[in-house]
């Protein structure tokens, strides 16, 4: 009866130790899932979402995320009455924090089937569209997206309750993109 018993424990303990080398597979499993999940995975989860987000030069602010690019989010700005509806282009590397983001991910192919930042800035362009290009360093200018380079944009300065006519133009200035940390529309 003795050695019934000792045999009996021995595989009540083999199939605790089994259950445990599981556990721990699954958790380092787990584990490595999570470990390839990027932030812009996490904001394709939170597509049509109110976020926080700190951006570099600019601080926090409220908004709608309404598309994430491989490298820029487009956001409808909740914030003040004067900026409601208005959409911001912000690159993400100027993004410093995001607050509210759901534990859910988006499709992990991001990098493949979306566009980068020039398309997304070739396309305010075209639009012939106002706006106010905020950098890093807390400064903004106004006016007309010109020209969209390698490296950096060319935007018409001008008034931004004016539309860009030669007239109205006060001169060109030249933004590299890694100095942008959101373009307004106005």
């Amino acid at each position: 009866m003795r050695w019934e018993d000792l045999f009996v424990d021995l595989e009540a303990q083999q199939a605790q130790l089994e259950r445990r080398d599981r556990d721990l597979e699954a958790a380092e499993h787990t584990r490595a899932e999570r470990g390839q999940i990027e932030l812009v995975h996490r904001l394709l989860g939170a597509e049509g979402a109110v976020l926080r987000l700190r951006v570099r030069g600019v601080g926090w602010l409220e908004a709608t995320l309404r598309d994430v690019g491989a490298d820029w989010l487009l956001l409808d700005h909740g914030g003040t009455l004067e900026a409601r509806g208005r959409e911001i282009l912000t690159p993400l590397a100027a993004v410093t924090a995001v607050e509210g983001l759901p534990r859910r991910v988006g499709d992990h192919g991001v990098d493949g089937r979306r566009l980068g930042l020039r398309p997304a800035l070739r396309a305010i362009s075209r639009d012939r569209a106002v706006v106010r290009v905020h950098d890093r360093e807390g400064d903004h200018v106004t006016g007309t997206i010109d020209a969209v380079l390698a490296d950096h944009l060319d935007l018409a300065r001008h008034p931004d309750d004016a539309a860009r006519r030669a007239s109205a133009v006060r001169g060109r200035v030249s933004i590299p993109y890694a100095a942008l940390s959101l373009v307004r529309r106005l």
